[in-house]
């Protein structure tokens, strides 16, 4: 497409006249005279072949034609603004909107993001929590980290971490335990996973009891109602091991079960950044060795 020879200094000048409504804020705004703005949109109204404002007494009112030219301009403007706003200290700065399951986040990314940004100074990663539904295209992001089995249509599923289930609760519950039976006795939360605790009981050898009640769609909100000593939890422990380590929660049995793992998503059709490239590879080697560590430690354990 061709593009018009239009000088851009008198665009901006129009843009801005627009929005302040009058030459002599437009100028202080530009920070030039009223008379050069004056000049540059007389000069864009030859160009153009039409009038861009009425001067009436009570000021500027835009044409039918400045109407339709003025959204279109001023986008463009925001747009490049947007991007020169990302060269910072003369190095080119780049976000990256991510998606992120709010376990996850609170569990173990929002920990690490200050190693990633200190290693990646050019990278800014803006977290969007969600309750595990997300949808990358229609809510502007460049990738989501998911919980599941990693076959998800039209997103291309990198493997980050598996984290056991296993039933926390409050310590002064786990005091009644006297084995996997006793949870018959007790309040079980449960998630829109339905298969999780029929798994897990299925683990220990015991039928499953029939689990009602609310259905929670956030592991971290049931951490915190078991830690204030109602009911039981199945809950992914490593996410958990800050409040394990300070008492808040504890681990009422050994047994422990696998229904998925965390995933890095983002649309197939979609060819990656340089900085989703170096978000993506930072991310497998800190969450292969954090995972990594905490074999060392499950073994030093006997677990």
């Amino acid at each position: 497409m061709d593009r018009p020879d239009i000088p851009l200094n008198a665009l901006r000048t129009f843009e801005a006249t627009a929005r302040q409504g009058s030459f002599t804020s437009a100028a202080i705004e530009l920070r030039v005279t009223q008379a050069a703005v004056s000049h540059q949109i007389a000069r864009l109204e030859d160009l153009l072949g039409f009038q861009l404002f009425h001067r009436t007494r009570g000021g500027l009112s835009l044409t039918s034609e400045a109407e339709m030219l003025l959204p279109v301009l001023t986008g463009s403007l925001d747009r490049i603004g947007g991007m020169l706003d990302r060269f910072q200290g003369k190095r080119f700065e780049e976000t990256l909107n991510v998606g992120v399951v709010t376990t996850f986040a609170v569990g173990w990314l929002l920990g690490q993001l200050e190693a990633f940004e200190s290693e990646h100074p050019g990278i800014r990663i803006r977290v969007f929590t969600n309750n595990n539904r997300v949808n990358i295209a229609q809510e502007g992001l460049d990738a989501a980290i998911r919980f599941g089995d990693g076959r998800w249509p039209g997103l291309e599923a990198t493997p980050l971490m598996t984290t056991p289930l296993t039933p926390l609760c409050a310590p002064s519950v786990a005091a009644r335990l006297a084995g996997p039976e006793s949870l018959y006795d007790q309040t079980l939360l449960r998630t829109y996973r339905s298969d999780e605790w029929p798994l897990w009981f299925s683990k220990v050898g015991l039928v499953p009891p029939l689990i009602e009640g609310p259905v929670f769609d956030s592991s971290v909100a049931m951490a915190d109602l078991v830690a204030s000593g109602y009911g039981i939890a199945l809950l992914p422990i490593r996410m958990f091991e800050g409040r394990l380590a300070s008492g808040d929660l504890v681990r009422c049995f050994d047994e422990e079960i696998i229904t998925g793992s965390y995933w890095l998503t983002r649309l197939s059709q979609k060819d990656p950044s340089p900085a989703y490239g170096e978000f993506e590879a930072w991310l497998i080697k800190a969450t292969k060795a954090t995972s990594a560590l905490r074999s060392g430690q499950a073994e030093r354990n006997g677990r």
